[in-house]
């Protein structure tokens, strides 16, 4: 391991932090995440199957936007 490692450990770190106080904090102005148009949602009487393809890709899309902005500074 050397420097860098450890740089991006802490971002890493840092990142989590962030998203874990927004979520804290706000977890009632996010209930829509998870029910885009686009989710996959059935429920049954004794079955539920969820496959939020939607939201998975917003989220990808915003990582790589994230990681793009690190690599840039």
């Amino acid at each position: 391991m050397n420097a860098e490692t450890g740089k991006y450990i802490m971002i890493t770190g840092v990142l989590i932090l962030v998203i874990g106080a927004v979520i804290y904090f706000f977890h009632d102005k996010l209930h829509w995440i998870g029910r885009l148009p686009g989710d996959i949602r059935v429920e049954r009487e004794n079955f539920r199957f969820y496959f939020p393809i939607t939201t998975m890709i917003l989220l990808g899309l915003l990582a790589s936007l994230v990681i793009r902005i690190f690599r840039k500074y």
